[in-house]
């Protein structure tokens, strides 16, 4: 047996344990009877929602605004109040809302409010989340606001969402991965694959989520486990006092996890799903798109640790792209036994990913494509790295997420609301 022989053995073994390890976990396949209880029972199970604030950061998101807020607004039983802060936008944001805002028949309970420069050490959409809450709990009525829903500007709620998060939270809905009450309750909305790049990159970057953060595993009660989808969370007035308000998370760059992760760190009990009705509706149409959006946080992730780093890329590549590498060295080599090891980790790595791909509406060879589009994802962790060694870092919107001034140089930046 040649070296070359002997190392394509060693990375087709080495990428099918993986693999057969990630399948034999229960926990991380994926969570499709996990989903947010939105029918006739769950509306009946929850109470009228007089008790809960909803807080939306809206930055540069006119376009948004225009398609997302009033699928909120025509849920305004199952909410007291609800504020967004245009947060310091050019594109006529704050006054696309407040039009909405006098339009709807609960134009008294909504709040478009300008926001503020942050100060040093805050995020921008932490600030304006803050900002929102204290309009929220000072305004009238805001004594009895004991619940908070945090939604991003881009997502579609369906009808009857609000009020289905709320028997979440109580504890009245079933099928949610056991009972009594939760402290917060988060939802990751569907994200747009209608573009190539779509399909071959967003799929993959909601199944490394699940992987990183088995959404059963985090609603388990007592789990170390903790994580969120920042585009809809609903967290408790008790639970935020308890860990200090979003000041104790001001300069988060990943603020949806480092909530979830104070939250279980105060005895919280957490609940993590899926709603295929609940959607972004925020659209990328280039591959720059996804890269920015993904390098703003990658290195974050990984503590911004160079050691983590060379960890990640190597794992990476040896686990998720070598597998067709692998099969076609060894085809040209004639290794066989390699061969066939190397297109076993492909397999089950492609059923692996098939529940995810169909529960998004794309054909079953999108599975196939992993391969491809982890070396994407390499790439687009490299260059988060190489931001983060420039002194550009994480920016959003040509402003720096980490609480520090904006980074000029930075171009626009497509990303989350």
């Amino acid at each position: 047996m040649t070296g070359l022989d002997l190392a394509l053995w060693i990375l087709a073994a080495l990428a099918l344990l993986f693999w057969i390890a990630v399948a034999a976990d229960r926990a991380r396949w994926w969570p499709s009877d996990h989903a947010l209880p939105i029918d006739a029972s769950a509306a009946r199970a929850s109470p009228s929602g007089r008790d809960t604030l909803v807080a939306i950061p809206a930055r540069d998101e006119a376009e948004m605004v225009e398609r997302c807020l009033p699928s909120l607004l025509a849920q305004a039983d199952d909410f007291a109040r609800l504020v967004l802060v245009d947060d310091r936008s050019g594109d006529g944001t704050g006054a696309r809302a407040r039009h909405l805002a006098a339009e709807s028949p609960a134009a008294e309970k909504i709040s478009v409010v300008d926001g503020e420069e942050p100060p040093a050490g805050w995020s921008g959409k932490l600030h304006a989340l803050d900002l929102a809450l204290r309009r929220g709990f000072e305004g009238p009525g805001g004594d009895v606001l004991r619940w908070v829903l945090f939604t991003d500007a881009d997502i579609l709620h369906p009808p009857g969402s609000v009020r289905a998060l709320r028997a979440v939270a109580d504890g009245g809905a079933e099928g949610c991965g056991g009972g009594g009450g939760r402290d917060l309750v988060s939802v990751m909305a569907r994200l747009s694959t209608s573009t190539f790049w779509e399909k071959l990159l967003i799929v993959p970057f909601v199944y490394f989520f699940q992987l990183l953060y088995p959404f059963r595993r985090v609603s388990r009660p007592g789990s170390r486990c903790a994580a969120a989808a920042g585009g809809c969370a609903m967290i408790s007035r008790e639970m935020l006092e308890r860990i200090g308000g979003l000041a104790s998370i001001r300069g988060a760059v990943i603020d949806d996890v480092a909530l979830a992760r104070r939250a279980a760190d105060h005895g919280g009990r957490l609940w993590l799903g899926l709603c295929p009705g609940m959607r972004s509706e925020r659209r990328y149409s280039s591959l720059g798109g996804i890269a920015s959006m993904v390098a703003r946080t990658a290195f974050t992730q990984l503590r911004r640790n160079w050691a983590l780093l060379v960890l990640c890329l190597a794992a990476l590549a040896v686990f998720l792209v070598s597998p067709p590498i692998v099969l076609a060295a060894a085809a040209l080599s004639g290794t066989w036994g390699a061969l066939g090891v190397a297109a076993c980790a492909w397999a089950v790595q492609a059923a692996t990913l098939y529940p995810v791909v169909r529960d998004h509406g794309l054909a079953g060879g999108w599975a196939w494509t992993l391969p491809l589009a982890s070396l994407g994802y390499m790439g687009m962790t490299a260059l988060s790295a190489w931001r983060h060694w420039r002194g550009t870092g994480a920016v959003w919107k040509g402003r720096s997420l980490g609480g520090s001034a904006p980074a000029a140089a930075a171009g626009p930046d497509a990303g989350e609301g």
